[in-house]
């Protein structure tokens, strides 16, 4: 999972809607050349991009631009989606101005990606969509009140190299009080209008809160900063940050956070849905389909995810059978699962010893890595666990991007909570989703490259970012990583786990299944421990829709390659498939396809 990647994300009307490379070819000197629409289309995305920094300075932060670094942002009130709706409708105008046809072929697919992304962010602030989104700022999976302690930690994206860092957290501090105040107001309207989120992970925020409550303000995440100081700050000013930093934890986070956690309790919770999926939900249905779309960038309908889930899990099953009796264990499938979820052997020793064996799986990655890619990220990858306070409702694992000059590396996290419920069989697959080649590739390989305008470089879409991961998980095949059959196995119920959430999403959102139902199911068809089925399923209702597009783009990339394999046959170089795959950013499935297919064409030709 990529990420939780954050995506809470001013362009003058009158340039925006004529377009910048409009505004250029306006001015009055008679020297100044016309500009082709290759510029005129770079010099838009480089505006776009400008004001969307200024609207989101989050985003400048995690790419290591500072410009913006006193400010957190907004990314709540109705003004933040007014501006941004504003921005999606004057950068379409101004894109529709420009010729695609007379673009580069890289253009004309960047000119695609960006079209599709405006289009999409106008449903998604629509009159229709947004009141069922805005209203729901917070639950256990998403929102301010676990993203920020980690940014802001010392360990996050946040930097503290100077003096100015330390004050502009401080800053931003101020501006996260004021977003929880946002945040409850926003809460409030959805109790007015009916769209309310659910009981359960209402409960789950409220959990969450109080286990930050109950650390000390020297604790606490936010006062990681002031514990070790760089080289450059003086002991006066060391003794002030101190000094100011517990203050705003204990006189300003902490009551703030105590507000929303009563205003969940005593207000909020009594209202909230005990329905876990959409379906429940006022205008869910039209939500549920919406995020579909959303998210897999296909227009696919709950009831064929549904079947398409069923499929691949009998398919997945069929191979686990041949496993189970490759082992010599005598007994059902489900007695298999049984063993492998319990048996000692099976499970990590101790915190140290899962980083210590992610770190060999690492270096055995590393050293094989180049002969499936021609592109290796200039980004480190580090390995860390969770940290104690967000380990408990966390995947079991996860990526952090690094910054594209390297400063910052990319992080893979891992879940050490609950040892027992930890799988050693899943540990190669889970590496080679979060960490090499699954998402550090990718996201690094994309945003270290400058020649593409800064959307493709730093955004994306779930289907590509995640399917790609997912993909990456069968390159441990090639890689000779998966000869123990039981690594296999655990790759066979990774696989099998977003094969199962077709199933389990949207049978919550659309079919009316209950949590312990989807639990149940989950339990079921794989090997997965209680606490992570748990915790999965209660991020398929606190996010909807995000796990379809695993399989759904993965998928999609294994068609493709198999598409190229057969067409090119023995001139297929799995290198150059992945750089083509890699090296313009996360695209669209649709998007995907017409490039792979251009290049298929032109290596027939060539």
């Amino acid at each position: 999972m990529r990420s939780k990647l954050l995506s809470f994300l001013a362009l003058s009307s009158s340039l925006a809607m004529a377009g910048p490379a409009a505004a250029v070819a306006q001015q009055s000197a008679p020297a100044k050349k016309a500009l082709t629409e290759d510029e005129r289309l770079t010099a838009l995305f480089h505006e776009s991009d400008e004001a969307n920094l200024r609207r989101n300075p989050i985003n400048a932060l995690f790419r290591g631009d500072l410009r913006y670094a006193d400010r957190l942002g907004d990314y709540v009130s109705k003004e933040y989606f007014d501006a941004e709706r504003a921005a999606a409708e004057q950068e379409l105008a101004a894109l529709h101005q420009i010729g695609r046809a007379k673009l580069s072929d890289v253009n004309k697919i960047a000119y695609d990606v960006f079209e599709r992304d405006k289009k999409q962010a106008l449903k998604g602030l629509s009159p229709d969509i947004l009141p069922l989104t805005a209203v729901r700022p917070i639950n256990h999976f998403t929102g301010m009140h676990t993203f920020y302690p980690t940014f802001a930690s010392g360990q996050g994206a946040a930097p503290f190299k100077t003096l100015q860092d330390y004050e502009n957290n401080l800053k931003r501090h101020r501006d996260f009080l004021a977003m929880i105040d946002k945040s409850i107001e926003r809460f409030r309207e959805g109790m007015a209008s009916g769209v309310v989120e659910t009981k359960m992970t209402i409960n789950n925020v409220i959990q969450q809160l109080d286990t930050q409550l109950a650390q000390s303000p020297e604790q606490s995440p936010y006062y990681g900063p002031v514990n070790k100081f760089p080289d450059g700050i003086s002991a006066a000013d060391q003794a002030r940050l101190k000094t100011e930093y517990r203050d705003i934890i204990a006189n300003g986070i902490y009551p703030q956070y105590r507000k929303l956690r009563d205003f969940l309790k005593d207000e909020y919770l009594p209202v909230a849905r005990d329905g876990v999926g959409l379906s429940h939900m006022k205008g869910g249905d039209k939500l549920y389909a919406f995020l579909i779309e959303d998210t897999t960038t296909l227009p696919l309908t709950a009831d064929y995810v549904h079947q398409l889930g069923l499929s691949e899990v009998a398919r997945i099953k069929g191979q686990m059978e041949q496993i189970k009796q490759e082992v010599g264990f005598k007994g059902t499938l489900q007695q298999f699962f049984q063993f492998v979820r319990t048996d000692p052997q099976f499970h990590p020793k101790s915190r140290e010893w899962m980083t210590q064996r992610f770190f060999e799986i690492g270096k055995q990655v590393d050293a094989l890595v180049p002969q499936q890619f021609s592109a290796l990220p200039k980004a480190r990858l580090d390995i860390r666990p969770y940290e104690p306070f967000r380990e408990k409702f966390e995947a079991g694992g996860s990526y952090q991007s690094g910054t594209p000059d390297g400063s910052r590396p990319g992080v893979f996290y891992f879940n050490a909570y609950d040892l027992p419920s930890r799988s050693v069989p899943g540990m190669t697959t889970l590496y080679l989703h979060e960490g090499a080649p699954g998402h550090h590739f990718q996201i690094s390989l994309a945003q270290e490259n400058e020649v593409l305008p800064a959307f493709m470089r730093f955004g994306g879409n779930t289907a590509y970012v995640e399917g790609w991961a997912l993909y990456a998980e069968k390159l441990g095949y090639d890689f000779g990583l998966y000869k123990d059959p039981y690594q296999r196995f655990g790759h066979l119920d990774d696989e099998m786990l977003r094969a199962m959430r077709l199933v389990v999403d949207s049978g919550l959102h659309a079919k009316g299944w209950t949590r312990e139902q989807a639990i149940k199911y989950m339990l079921d068809n794989s090997s997965m421990g209680e606490t992570d089925a748990t915790a999965e399923v209660e991020r398929y209702i606190a996010i909807p829709s995000q796990a379809l597009a695993y399989k759904v783009g993965a998928l999609t990339i294994q068609r493709l390659k198999k598409k190229s394999m057969d067409a090119l046959g023995a001139n297929f170089d799995p290198r150059e498939f992945h750089a083509q795959i890699l090296m313009t950013g996360a695209l669209p499935m649709t998007v995907l396809e017409k490039k792979i297919d251009a290049w298929i064409a032109s290596k027939k030709k060539a």
